[in-house]
């Protein structure tokens, strides 16, 4: 029986920690630096753990980190409505070493204000 917990705990050790690296934390994006920006969506994914787009704004293309999809349908967002080529606003904060990576506060569709962190 004590080989069983033992065993059993060491299992949720390491799926704790196996997957720790998949999912990054807040605290690497400067809040310092708020990027707002209006561009085209080149790809989307509605999933989990985050919804994501990349948008092209000028001469760079950003990866964006939305919100979970759970928040997003909660706020009024659909996958539809960040779909490819569609237009959207971004504010949100860089992060501090993925030069084209960023997380967004707040996404703009047709003028409408969506907040994602709130």
């Amino acid at each position: 029986m004590t080989f069983l917990k033992n065993s059993s705990l060491a299992l949720l050790l390491f799926l704790g920690t196996a997957f720790a690296p998949l999912h990054h934390g807040w605290g690497d994006y400067d809040q310092t630096k708020v990027l707002d920006y209006t561009g085209t969506i080149e790809e989307s994914k509605y999933e989990n753990p985050h919804a994501t787009v990349s948008v092209k704004d000028k001469n760079k293309t950003w990866l964006v980190y939305l919100a979970p999809t759970s928040r997003m349908t909660e706020r009024g967002v659909t996958a539809d409505m960040i779909k490819k080529g569609s237009s959207l606003r971004v504010v949100g904060y860089p992060h501090k070493t993925v030069k084209n990576e960023m997380r967004a506060e707040r996404i703009f569709i047709n003028g409408q204000k969506y907040e994602l962190r709130k």
